[in-house]
């Protein structure tokens, strides 16, 4: 390779030396991209003579097959990545590499400008022909050699990304390009190997990570670790990606394999969802449904988000701008054309495509639930077992989720130990129930054993058991199912249908000729309660806490103090059986010793047991043993 004229010295354009200060300056963080970016605008130089020899056979000069090849030199501490693509002509040159394309660069400048405090934790590198500036990160100086395929002259340009860079014509035997990067000091001896960018294992895992499923090889000579042995031509880019073939194309035990060794997941994925998708967006997805929730999963520390592939080429790691958080449990990835990207192969904007693209991959990841529920039951429960809880959380935290997750949602129920949707509850409902009846308890043996359920269980009635700290929230968040209202057997007042008005007149008359003794019971539990009446959903237990219709329950107190977020009351209304017998003595005691030990000493005694009958230790636990003892020794005497 000679030159073959006089060199020319330019200078950058404005904005392009800009960048490149930002660039070797204050940008960047992540500098190993650099090597992503020279392999995709060499896979596009391919891309393009490839095309162009369609119609024009005699550019590929006999060179029928496209490659990249790269080249380490630690004696020149140079890297050298060589494509032999549609190169370019000295116009081209200095038009693609001396100025930047003007769409949005000018701007962009301006605006790092502007924010200068978060310069540092954008990666902005790509769409606007400035890819091959991200050499300056890593390099001290860069030479480019190119011949435009069907030209007979080369092209040599330089720069230490100073401001300026020479250009000359040069001969050049073959099409295409090459770039020649004379690396920092600091990226050839790094005490970090992934920081050595002369180091063929960190090259080829480099190549794996970014850059694996270009279409075209990208070959390597690794040196043999034998005297009497020659060198070896490796391909480094696997170069065919699984979700570019055709469906029928592929094994079950290939898209296994490939979630495993892409995920890191011992399990066998639970579903595969495999999409090709033109139109107004093109893309490719390929989803896994996990088995089991990773042990972080309901952790803050737990990164969602799918791999991004923009024409085969990896964008991004970990995507959390497509698929609603609550489908954060999905793994897998996007290949588009289409998004959009500003100066960066890794930051997305949000664009209408994006969105679009997002709205279809959530529809179909519902879709498959929907089947998996309604054909494959218990892989369904299997799969809400390891992430319900996710999908719950999701109809608490928004409200625009009620109407999608509702019919997913799954309970325990009294109508027998196996789940229940909301439409099977109201598929077995009968006439004349009106509305929806839950419990909330720890377990399915605490929540049998509330005597609030007394009266529906004696009606018939199904009741959803809520177990999970979140249940009641959600429930409270759908307020009805299809216009039947949820009604918690221990919030305001029950009343199940006609015959049960009549009781409730019964009760009101009761607890007006029983008033004195209400109030003075109130009166020894001063702070405890805000009321205290006699109940109409007790048949056998003497004695249950419930809150107000309105306000948070009991149950949804504990819960949030749980979380310190102890401010949040709710309100206790102790009831009491007037068919039991306690009440017969509490009325006696009343009548006959108003002011006794004795008296106080009752009230407390219920009110205790109303607390442990919700799960809740009294205040004071030693106190109430102690009057728990007192009682058997008065009862023995």
């Amino acid at each position: 390779m000679t030159t073959t004229n006089l060199k020319e010295t330019k200078e950058f354009q404005a904005e392009t030396k800009q960048l490149l200060d930002l660039m070797i300056h204050s940008i960047y963080t992540n500098r190993e991209i650099f090597l992503r970016e020279l392999l995709s605008n060499a896979s596009d130089a391919l891309d393009k003579v490839r095309f162009e020899s369609l119609t024009n056979q005699a550019l590929l000069e006999n060179e029928n097959e496209l490659a990249i090849y790269l080249e380490s030199n630690e004696v020149e501490r140079s890297l050298t990545i060589i494509d032999n693509g549609i190169g370019m002509t000295y116009d081209e040159v200095i038009s693609n590499i001396g100025t930047i394309a003007k769409s949005g660069t000018k701007a962009f400048v301006e605006k790092i400008k502007e924010q200068p405090a978060q310069a540092a934790d954008l990666e902005l590198i790509g769409q606007f022909g400035v890819g091959f500036y991200s050499a300056f990160m890593v390099a001290e100086k860069v030479v480019l050699t190119t011949r435009a395929a069907g030209s007979s002259v080369g092209v040599r340009w330089e720069s230490t990304g100073d401001g300026n860079f020479t250009i000359e014509e040069f001969t050049k035997e073959k099409r295409g390009t090459c770039i020649t990067i004379y690396l920092k000091e600091e990226f050839c001896n790094s005490e970090k190997q992934s920081e050595n960018f002369l180091n063929h294992y960190t090259i080829s895992q480099l190549v794996k990570k970014y850059s694996d499923y270009i279409r075209y090889p990208i070959k390597m000579q690794f040196p043999s670790t034998k005297e009497d042995e020659p060198s070896e031509l490796k391909i480094l880019n696997s170069q065919k990606p699984l979700w570019t073939r055709a469906k029928q194309e592929i094994t079950s035990e290939e898209y296994r394999e490939f979630y495993k060794n892409t995920f890191h997941d011992w399990e066998e994925p639970a579903e595969i969802i495999h999409s090709k998708v033109e139109g107004l967006v093109e893309y490719t997805a390929l989803l896994y449904l996990p088995t089991k929730a990773p042990f972080d999963f309901y952790t803050r520390d737990f990164q969602p988000g799918l791999k991004l592939y923009s024409r085969n080429v990896f964008i991004m790691e970990k995507c959390q701008d497509i698929l609603p958080e609550y489908l954060g449990f999905v793994k897998g990835l996007v290949d588009s054309p289409d998004f959009s990207l500003n100066i960066s192969r890794e930051i997305l904007q949000h664009s209408k495509q994006l969105k679009l693209i997002g709205k279809n991959l959530e529809k179909s990841v519902l879709k498959t639930l929907e089947n998996l529920l309604n054909k494959e039951r218990q892989k369904y429960e299997a799969f809400w077992a390891e992430f319900g809880r996710a999908l719950k959380g999701a109809v608490y935290a928004e409200y625009e989720n009620r109407e999608k997750l509702q019919d997913f949602l799954l309970f325990n129920s009294s109508h027998s130990d196996e789940l229940t949707t909301l439409t099977e509850y109201l598929n077995r409902m009968p006439e004349n129930q009106t509305e929806i009846y839950y419990a909330t308890g720890k377990d399915r043996a605490t929540v049998e054993s509330l005597p609030q359920l007394e009266l529906v269980r004696e009606k018939g009635y199904e009741i959803l058991y809520l177990f999970d700290r979140v249940d009641e929230f959600v429930i409270d968040t759908l307020r009805e199912y299809k216009e039947k209202k949820f009604k918690s057997v221990s919030r305001g007042e029950l009343k199940l249908q006609d015959e049960d008005l009549k009781d409730s007149k019964e009760t009101e008359k009761q607890n007006s000729e029983n008033a004195p003794l209400l109030q003075a019971i109130k009166a020894e539990l001063t702070e405890k309660v805000t009321e205290v009446r006699l109940s109409n959903r007790l048949k056998s237990s003497p004695v249950c806490l419930v809150s107000e219709e309105s306000g948070i329950s009991i149950a949804m107190e504990q819960v949030l103090a749980e979380m310190e977020r102890s401010n949040f009351k709710a309100t206790r209304i102790l009831e009491l059986n007037p068919e039991h017998p306690v009440f017969n003595v509490l009325q006696k005691l009343h009548q006959n010793q108003p002011d006794s030990s004795k008296f106080k000493e009752y009230c407390e005694l219920l009110y205790g047991q109303a607390l442990l009958l919700e799960g809740i230790s009294p205040e004071n636990p030693a106190a109430f043993a102690s009057k728990i003892a007192n009682l058997m020794v008065n009862a023995a005497q």
